[in-house]
């Protein structure tokens, strides 16, 4: 098995930059946080790297899978305004006008 232990120097920034430093609880949640997100991290790399090596063509779905990536503006704008035309949808909150708005300003003048 592999030791999947963050290098010295990324905890001292992780704890350099973690918020709530006059909270000890918050700053050692935020740490720990960041050191899960990178163990995790280098697991999927070693399973993807892995499975590449062995010529086993699901790394990349793996990948995909364990790491979607987060819908654009557009896509968030889109199911907002679907979620607002379905007959028991939510209201637009301001939350959501502002990323519709966004995204409408994201789009070329014509």
């Amino acid at each position: 098995m592999t030791d999947i232990t963050p290098p010295p120097e990324l905890v001292q920034q992780w704890k350099r930059t973690a918020p709530h430093q006059s909270n000890k609880h918050e700053h050692y949640h935020y740490i720990t946080l960041c050191a899960a997100q990178w163990g995790a991290e280098q697991e999927l790399e070693a399973c993807c790297e892995l499975l590449q090596q062995k010529g086993i063509p699901a790394w990349s779905l793996l990948r995909l899978h364990r790491r979607p990536k987060p819908p654009s503006l557009k896509e968030q704008a889109l199911a907002l305004i679907d979620d607002c035309t379905d007959p028991e949808g939510d209201y637009l909150d301001d939350n959501a006008l502002s990323i519709i708005r966004c995204a409408l300003e994201a789009l070329p003048n014509d």
